[in-house]
């Protein structure tokens, strides 16, 4: 069989990611400032840096998104980001559609779909029911569980980490977490900038490591995009 110069791309990348996620464990993502955004309010796309734990780039992730879509749906919105690996190369895509947002609602809940390489599903974040915990399932590409995500009741802290635990299906072991990390005052008062962390065994499968970053998305975008009011609020 001759492979095309598509196939040959398209086949070559999951070995990039396992090259780079197989290796490592832990990824820091830091959200990038945008002027236009914190002068005026004037929301507009989400652009992030992914890096190992010496700081190194990795991969630069950017939200796929139009201006109407993100201007009156604001963190609800569902949007594509596109995750680029040093070269320029879409390497993970993910995808989240437009659900319900609010907690009293047990149908219709938040999900992303993650694809490595694009186009192809490695794994998908469901959002769980619960009436006080930010609850969501971590599932293989055949939308098996595999496992399980939980976060606090109270989603804003001052001065401290807000960790979403990773826990297995039994609930009885921790293998990782997401932690939202403690900017600074002057950042989380002014604008809806936000730095993350991930943390997962090193010899944890490859593609549920790009599932847990395709959750640290979702994450960010239900509960650290909003408004500086509706943080303070900070009840989920």
């Amino acid at each position: 069989m001759i492979l095309t110069q598509e196939h040959s791309y398209q086949v070559g990348i999951p070995l990039n990611i396992l090259r780079q996620l197989s290796q490592i464990d832990q990824l820091l993502i830091h959200q990038q400032i945008e002027l236009l955004e914190a002068l005026t309010g004037f929301e507009t796309c989400n652009k992030y840096e992914i890096k190992n734990s010496l700081g190194q780039r990795i991969y630069f992730a950017a939200e796929d998104t139009d201006c109407c879509t993100r201007n009156c749906c604001g963190p609800s919105r569902p949007f594509t980001m596109r995750i680029l690996d040093n070269m320029g190369r879409e390497v993970i895509t993910l995808e989240r559609p437009l659900r319900c947002t609010s907690c009293c609602f047990p149908c219709c809940l938040q999900e992303i779909e993650i694809q490595a390489p694009p186009g192809v599903p490695v794994g998908y974040v469901t959002q769980t029911w619960h009436p006080c915990l930010p609850k969501f399932t971590l599932q293989n590409e055949r939308r098996e569980d595999v496992l399980r995500l939980t976060g606090p009741c109270i989603v804003c802290s001052c001065c401290a980490d807000v960790d979403f635990e990773i826990k297995s299906l039994d609930d009885k072991y921790v293998v990782g977490k997401i932690s939202k990390q403690w900017t600074g005052l002057v950042r989380e008062l002014f604008t809806d900038v936000d730095n993350f962390g991930i943390q997962f065994p090193l010899d944890l499968d490859v593609k549920m490591k790009a599932v847990m970053l395709g959750a640290c998305f979702l994450i960010d975008f239900m509960f650290f995009e909003m408004t500086r009011s509706e943080q303070r609020a900070g009840v989920w």
